[in-house]
């Protein structure tokens, strides 16, 4: 690819001032509680799956299983490149060095897409699961939960992996109580895991078809694909050569255990197909129990979204911070998105994160589900791609975590990736193309010609890196 950084231009600070470095402050435990928490076992087993049920049916769980052997790949890609280039930039910090500036850009943009929708529309979720207490609108609801979301990114890191840590034993509890619950009122053996059926119209039953599989596994890797925030996190993790490593793997590991034994539960205990694929996870524990516990499972998962949001919050502040440290916007928003506050996190990017964040909460997002899916999918594909070139040049002495089966393993990603966006839904695919192309020319026409002092993509230097 054309316009790539140079090893020891992308490995060194851009001249001039010292651009702002972030405070190494957490380390493994706290980076995977973290980082745990974006994946939010709990909110995802009670609003996203549901969806997958409803397209998927019996095959939900077999789905996710798939989506999670893929993310194995894609968690190697993470760990080595992570840790090769430890920066609060995440993706589009790697991707533009190895695979050069747009590729990058074009990285950011997707990334940004992402974190930007996916809070509110969780948080918007809030409503339903406070029901049991008080009734709220959604959009107020979900308002909320972002403004307090907001309200916790501005301290700083270390008193948030405490906070969601606490939130994320509640979650955990909450979806082994639906596992027991699931298994207990077991309907159906095992092997319905592997015959696929989903609820048709007029109670009618139909196979699920190996397509319908691979247009599902764009949900199933948004499912877990929150391991990613251990990358954002590099600049703050200690040690990050082995530290990014292990809170990216431990992070899919125990995310997957979470959220597929209690969907395998659920698979086996739903009364019939119908209930199954309608998603109503919530009457379904009514159903295998009392009241009091779907209360207090529904008050868990309203947690569980609280917690949510909070860190993806913190994710998406310390991505806009690092954008404006490469300069990418024009220098008044640098200035601004990369000031420090007294706790040491980025105030005015994590305001900038989590307001319109509140006011999206207003606004019908429910298509945005599908453009998320393809957005994460073609994330991972330019991450896959970077992951070619990490060995090459001066790239290939530096310290970092190394993954096994290169280049073997980007190589299958992307062929796998590159047929599951080819899958998607057309809607969803302009969407996103649309988005990126619109992205496109504002490098052409505003990042391009001044790529001497814009979207300089740099690396803080750290004594601690090897």
């Amino acid at each position: 690819m054309t316009d790539t950084l140079s090893a020891p231009h992308a490995l060194a600070p851009q001249t001039g001032p010292v651009p702002q470095k972030l405070k190494r402050s957490i380390g493994v435990v706290g980076g995977t509680l973290l980082t745990l928490s974006c994946v939010t076992p709990a909110s995802t087993l009670f609003v996203v799956v549901p969806d997958l049920f409803g397209g998927v049916g019996t095959f939900a769980a077999l789905t996710i299983a798939i989506g999670s052997l893929l993310c194995i790949g894609v968690a190697f890609c993470y760990s080595e490149l992570g840790t090769l280039i430890p920066s609060a930039g995440g993706e589009y910090a790697i991707v533009s060095t190895l695979a050069g500036r747009l590729a990058g850009w074009l990285v950011f943009v997707l990334s940004l897409l992402v974190v930007m929708i996916v809070p509110p529309v969780i948080a918007m979720g809030t409503a339903d699961y406070l029901a049991p207490l008080v009734h709220v609108p959604a959009p107020l609801a979900g308002a909320g939960v972002m403004l307090l979301a907001t309200l916790a990114g501005l301290l700083d890191l270390r008193a948030n992996a405490w906070i969601t840590g606490i939130f994320l034993v509640l979650e955990v509890v909450a979806a082994g109580i639906v596992a027991v619950l699931g298994f207990a009122h077991s309907e159906r053996g095992v092997g319905a895991l592997v015959h696929g059926q989903v609820a048709g119209e007029g109670g009618t039953h139909s196979l699920v078809t190996g397509a319908m599989v691979v247009s599902g596994l764009a949900i199933a890797l948004f499912i877990t694909q929150g391991f990613s925030t251990a990358v954002y996190l590099s600049e703050e993790l200690e040690n990050p050569r082995k530290s990014v490593a292990r809170t990216v793997l431990a992070t899919l590991a125990i995310s997957t255990v979470v959220i597929l034994v209690p969907v395998v539960a659920i698979t086996l205990g739903a009364g019939d197909l119908e209930t199954l694929t309608g998603g109503d996870i919530s009457g379904m524990i009514a159903a295998w129990s009392s009241s009091a516990v779907g209360t207090f499972i529904s008050l868990c998962v309203a947690l569980a979204i609280v917690n949510a949001g909070i860190v993806m919050v913190i994710q998406n502040s310390r991505v806009l911070f690092a954008s404006a440290r490469d300069k990418a916007w024009p220098e008044p928003v640098n200035h601004a998105l990369s000031r420090l506050g007294r706790f040491g996190s980025p105030w005015v990017a994590t305001l900038l994160v989590g307001v319109p964040g509140a006011a999206l909460c207003f606004v019908d997002l429910d298509t945005l589900y599908g453009v998320t899916g393809v957005s994460v999918t073609g994330m991972y594909l330019l991450v896959a791609v970077a992951a070619l070139f990490s060995r090459r040049g001066a790239h290939r002495e530096v310290a970092a975590w190394r993954m096994p089966l290169w280049p073997a393993v980007p190589v299958l990603l992307i062929g796998v990736l590159a047929y599951v966006l080819s899958m998607q839904d057309t809607e969803y695919l302009l969407w996103t193309g649309g988005i990126t192309t619109v992205a496109t020319l504002y490098w052409a026409l505003y990042l391009r010609p001044r790529k001497d002092t814009r979207w300089l993509v740099s690396v803080p230097e750290d004594d601690h890196h090897a």
